[in-house]
Formats: structure tokens, C-alpha cells, sequence
């Protein structure tokens, strides 16, 4: 596999404190900043399910609370990888109960999404 494409994107979730929601945002931000459309033309892949990977990492304040799928399925291409790590942050905001806040804070999330391709048959480029 030879990486294609390298994006970073920020989310944030200002109220109800919801990891997932933040790390949604931030993958959604990152792939937002890129276009895969040199895929078929350039690199030759015809095939998207098999010549292409998607790994994601997601840096959030409890990264055990992320659902892997509900990343997963905001990457429409390709066979997809979600890492979660410790990172992030999470900083004072308000509290308005009827936002679905439970405290004050506000989470935020950063996300890196790399795109990896598999070269057609022949092709003696390497990274």
C-alpha cells in the first residue's frame, strides 16, 4: 500500500459532552479538505473496496467512549481502520441542561485520516 492522501480536521461539541459526536465533526472536517479524485485517473484504481485502506485516528478526552462504527460509517470508500487515542481536550463552556448538557464542558476532538492505495499490477512506485 502506498499512501495517497493525509488530512487533520477539528470537531467540537459544545454541549452534551459527547466524545463521539466532537470526533464525528473532526473526521467529517478532515476529509472535507481533501478529494480522492486522482484515484481512478492517476493511480489507476478501479476497484475502491479492494485497493483502497482508510485509517483514522481520533485523539478525543475518553477515547474508550468512541464507537469505532459510528466513525466508520462517515468513510464511504475503501476498508476502513478507527484508532482511538488519549488527546483532545475539554475546557469550561456553559451549562444549559435543556442542550442536553450534563456539565459545564465543552470536548473537543482531532482526527487524522490517511488513504492508502494498492498501485495497479506492475506499478514500481513505493513511498
Amino acid at each position: 500500500m502506498n499512501r495517497f492522501i493525509i488530512e487533520f480536521g477539528f470537531g467540537v461539541d459544545f454541549h452534551g459532552q459527547d466524545v463521539n459526536h466532537a470526533a464525528e465533526k473532526a473526521v467529517k472536517d478532515a476529509i472535507s479538505h481533501g478529494c480522492l479524485c486522482g484515484l481512478e485517473e492517476i493511480v489507476g484504481v478501479n476497484n475502491p473496496k479492494d485497493q483502497i485502506a482508510v485509517h483514522v485516528m481520533v485523539a478525543v478526552s475518553r477515547p474508550e467512549e468512541i464507537d469505532a462504527n459510528r466513525i466508520a460509517r462517515l468513510l464511504p470508500v475503501g476498508k476502513v481502520d478507527i484508532k482511538m487515542a488519549s488527546g483532545g481536550m475539554r475546557v469550561p463552556g456553559i451549562y444549559v441542561p435543556e442542550f442536553g448538557d450534563k456539565d459545564d464542558s465543552i470536548e473537543a476532538a482531532i482526527a487524522c485520516v490517511e488513504v492508502e492505495v494498492m498501485l495497479a499490477s506492475g506499478d514500481k512506485r513505493h513511498r
